[in-house]
């Protein structure tokens, strides 16, 4: 079974507060890029990468991650799913299985890379997530409470996420017919009406998008433990 990957590294980070793009920024002395990168070099079920920079970083990028798995190094779009979207046109059409995570999420696992692939070939798509633990409340524009949201069945949902090709092909597809614009590759396969199977993530599977999440990201390492759920 082939499986290509693509890592979206196309955003700026504005709410990190640095002129450095966020995948870029140090965690233990490397590239938060280069953590990510190396999880799936070690995973050994990701046949390629292919992986999606911003347009002005494209040449320097093309030498720097010049990693084994690496296979394309693509300009990304001006929205995420832009991105996404010309990574998925970059891969071999012979593809299966098709995985997306973020750059920015360093800490993913071989098992989170396993069971995303297993419960993809088996259902169609396959996204990782964690139940709400805390209390969700709703506000009105002002920032006034209007209710407490019922948390049971809710998730947060992280990446890797994980398609068949010609289910991901056929979201992507409607998606542009629509003109229609999701947070994540999940919400075009709602958008298409597909299922997608939950599979369990990690609280250690941390986004780093803001200041605080480096520092987190920081004594993640310093344990030498985020092996995730």
């Amino acid at each position: 079974m082939k499986v290509s990957a693509i890592i979206p590294a196309a955003g700026q980070g504005t709410r990190m507060v640095s002129s450095t793009a966020k995948q870029y920024l140090l965690l233990n002395g490397q590239p938060i890029l280069h953590h990510t990168l190396t999880a799936f070099e070690n995973c050994g079920t990701i046949d390629s990468v292919t992986l999606v920079v911003p347009q002005s970083d494209l040449e320097q990028a093309r030498k720097k991650w010049d990693y084994p798995i690496v296979k394309n190094v693509i300009a990304g779009g001006k929205e995420r799913q832009d991105s996404v979207y010309n990574g998925f046109q970059a891969i071999d059409a012979d593809t299966e299985i098709v995985i997306v995570h973020d750059g920015v999420r360093p800490f993913t696992t071989a098992d989170m890379i396993s069971r995303s692939i297993e419960a993809a070939e088996k259902y169609g798509a396959a996204i990782t997530a964690i139940p709400v633990s805390d209390t969700i409340k709703q506000a009105d524009n002002e920032k006034f409470v209007t209710r407490t949201l019922d948390r049971s069945g809710l998730w947060r949902v992280q990446t890797p996420q994980a398609f068949q090709y010609a289910v991901l092909n056929e979201a992507f597809q409607k998606a542009v017919r629509d003109s229609f614009y999701g947070t994540d590759e999940g919400s075009l396969l709602e958008h298409a009406g597909k299922k997608l199977k939950i599979i369990m993530g990690s609280e250690l599977n941390i986004k780093i998008t803001r200041p605080e999440d480096l520092i987190l990201g920081e004594g993640i390492l310093s344990r030498g433990n985020f092996e995730g759920g």
